[in-house]
């Protein structure tokens, strides 16, 4: 396998601080949710840049499908949910991915997103370390 990009980014101050792509073109401030103990501040956090990468990610490798089916998903919409678990003395991560395909019926839109979650960087990463669940939304 060779590497065809490699993305950078540095985290200062823990999930009550900042991140920063090493481009410049990612600059964000981080806060803690009220949820888990934080202050809620208006700062982005971990779980909403992963739902944000991994919805993306999921997007384009839908696109790749289609296209390979002759299936067009341009008009899909994949919104990923993640949830922070707690899993013993450690945390888990959770994901649905809810995909909406307009024009697709179900039976075809449930095998495109199978084969997107084959083919997803995403999918395959967190394949056997996070339950990830697929919704196929009319």
């Amino acid at each position: 396998m060779s590497n065809l990009y490699t993305a950078q980014a540095t985290a200062q101050g823990g999930r009550a601080g900042r991140v920063e792509s090493s481009d410049g073109r990612l600059e964000l401030d981080l806060s803690v949710p009220s949820e888990i103990g934080g202050n809620g501040g208006p700062g982005t956090n971990p779980e909403q840049l992963f739902a944000a990468g991994y919805a993306a990610c999921f997007q384009g490798a839908l696109g790749v499908v289609g296209r390979r089916n002759k299936v067009d998903t341009e008009q899909s919409r994949v919104t990923a949910q993640v949830g922070l678990q707690k899993a013993g003395l450690s945390f888990a991560l959770d994901v649905e991915l809810q995909v909406q395909i307009p024009g697709v019926d179900r039976e075809t839109a449930q095998k495109l997103v199978e084969q997107a979650h084959e083919v997803c960087p995403y999918s395959v990463g967190t394949r056997g370390n996070v339950d990830v669940r697929l919704v196929i939304l009319d």
